[in-house]
């Protein structure tokens, strides 16, 4: 309980720090899409989370206004903003999203909030138990490349990140996120091509 608790401060610390340092860069950020396609420069959704509660996710937004509340997969180019690739390519758009893991609603890692109207996605994360762990604003699935266009493999991965988690394989997935050489490692290790 005592190790938990460290945890919990220690990675509220990490993102109080986080968000400090990376507030110009969100900053600038939003200024750009608020000059590219106006207010509002962030994006607030409604995710099913832990034990299927919702909570609203915070991200800058990265698409035009009028974009459809749909996955991205289901997604043409054409709603992307010019600037939103840049920022979606460097992961800026998701650093808000520290704010949801402030409030207690998402972990760093874990399986990412699928969207309310996801339910084939919400029924294979039912099946696979995953809802029993608060989502993450980085996941196993999402850096070895696999989206929610496909469920049910989408939920083996969530799955097996849960059955195999740790704080090793957290910091592996953080690093993921950002540089190559863990994924390649990580993609045998679950036997995944």
């Amino acid at each position: 309980m005592i190790l938990k608790k460290i945890t919990i401060l220690i990675r509220n610390i990490v993102c109080f720090i986080s968000l400090f340092f990376l507030s110009p860069l969100l900053i600038i950020a939003a200024s750009i899409i608020i000059i590219e396609d106006g207010f509002p420069a962030f994006f607030v959704q409604k995710r099913i989370g832990l034990d299927k509660n919702t909570f609203k996710i915070i991200k800058i937004r990265t698409l035009k206004k009028n974009t459809p509340n749909i996955g991205t997969h289901e997604l043409k180019n054409s709603s992307m903003l010019k600037n939103g690739s840049w920022i979606r390519k460097i992961k800026l758009d998701e650093f808000p999203q520290l704010i949801n893991v402030l409030k207690g609603e998402l972990n760093l890692v874990g399986p990412r909030p699928g969207l309310v109207s996801q339910e084939k996605l919400q029924k294979e994360r039912s099946l696979k138990n995953v809802f029993i762990v608060k989502p993450g604003i980085t996941g196993l699935a999402q850096i070895l490349g696999y989206d929610m266009s496909d469920p049910k493999k989408l939920a083996e991965i969530d799955e097996a990140y849960i059955i195999n988690r740790s704080i090793f394989l957290d910091l592996l997935i953080i690093m993921g996120t950002f540089f190559n050489f863990p994924k390649k490692s990580l993609k045998k290790r679950f036997k995944i091509c």
